[in-house]
């Protein structure tokens, strides 16, 4: 087991120990000199004479070593560990001395996450315009299927606008997941050959898909003010709205991270995962409307309603789209059903910006020292 200084002993400590230990390696050295020279030989001719005293009986490769520091062999290695103040190489801090290394790591983390999110698509034709033309494909291939081909943008007001925001949310979401689920498994070269607080990665892969979310947000805005939506404060609020769910994310991320260093599958079973998320949280659709024309139980329907991504993604939808005023009750009541948010929808997302956000970072801090092991 290896040990190392604690912070507030490490020089006197360390003085004591070398000095202890430079006079242990000297002794040896005077020991192993001594040795060389009775061995060493004088060649004259074809005769050879030894140049000093020999022992007889000795091994000739035999070196005799300094006897064993009594302190050591009294104490024990714990004992002088425990006197020395040494704590054990890589061992888990507290969760606040944890917080406290990855603020210190801040910088490593923002630095390889925008490294990495560079590199994505620089073996490409296109490179970095590929950060651009990916949501917009997802968007022309959701709008096609789901709002031609499947009618859901029937009863919804600007369906376009409301579509993009599903798909760019909740892609937030699902590639931090996704992408977390790796972040051990795919970056064990670099966590056996440095230490530094593990939970950096996934928190990184969480701010490359904060930056291309970024991009898609830009793109988000041009659909907006194209489909005739006017620029008001409300769309203010949604900058705290994906400061909450980029919490949310990295506590989904650390979940994911530690499941997928314990098993590898992870990452194979999260789409199939993520896939049946997306249909509950109203991407395409307003779940609203569609569980309308069936009859769902109540505890059921609070469920749906309370969902995690459902939740951000409404609350967003909610300040970009301008529902237009109708004496006509059923558009009225269609309208209404497709921008529905449940009582208190922002402390919702507090709430659930904290449980997941600290609830997997306590996770993951817990399996600290078992990453890269093995």
């Amino acid at each position: 087991m290896a040990y190392c200084l604690a912070n507030d002993q490490a020089r006197p400590a360390a003085h004591h120990l070398t000095a202890r230990g430079g006079n242990r390696v000297a002794g040896l050295v005077s020991q192993t000199s001594k040795a060389m020279r009775a061995r060493r030989v004088e060649v004259s001719g074809t005769q050879t004479v030894a140049a000093g005293p020999q022992r007889e009986s000795a091994d000739p490769g035999d070196v005799s070593l300094p006897a064993v520091d009594p302190e050591f062999n009294e104490l024990g290695g714990s004992g002088m560990a425990a006197k020395y103040s040494l704590a054990v190489a890589g061992a888990r801090p507290n969760p606040i001395a944890y917080a406290r290394r990855l603020w210190v790591a801040r910088h490593f983390i923002v630095t390889w996450a925008t490294a990495r999110n560079q590199a994505l698509y620089s073996g490409s034709r296109l490179g970095q315009l590929w950060q651009v033309l990916t949501p917009i494909l997802n968007v022309g291939v959701y709008y096609l299927i789901f709002g031609v081909l499947l009618g859901t943008r029937q009863g919804i007001p600007d369906f376009i606008v409301y579509l993009v925001a599903g798909v760019f949310i909740f892609n937030f979401m699902q590639t931090a997941m996704l992408y977390g689920s790796r972040a051990i498994s795919d970056n064990l070269n670099l966590i056996r050959a440095l230490y530094f607080p593990r939970a950096s990665l996934p928190i990184a892969i969480t701010i490359i898909q904060l930056q291309q979310l970024l991009i898609a947000m830009v793109i988000l805005f041009a659909v907006a003010l194209s489909q005739g939506e006017a620029i008001t404060w409300h769309w203010l609020l949604i900058v705290p709205a994906l400061c909450l769910q980029f919490v949310f994310n990295t506590g989904l991320a650390l979940v994911v991270a530690r499941f997928g260093a314990i098993l590898t599958d992870t990452s194979q079973l999260l789409p199939f995962v993520l896939r049946t998320w997306m249909y509950a949280s109203g991407v395409f659709y307003s779940i609203k409307i569609m569980l309308g024309k069936h009859h769902v139980p109540g505890p059921l329907l609070w469920i749906l309603d309370h969902n995690p991504p459902l939740l951000f993604i409404q609350v967003i939808r909610n300040q970009l789209i301008t529902v237009p005023a109708t004496k006509d009750p059923k558009i009225a009541a269609g309208n209404a059903s497709a921008m529905f948010l449940p009582p208190h929808a922002w402390l919702w997302l507090v709430f659930w910006a904290l449980v997941v956000g600290i609830g997997g970072y306590l996770y993951f801090w817990q399996g600290e020292e078992t990453y890269g092991r093995g």
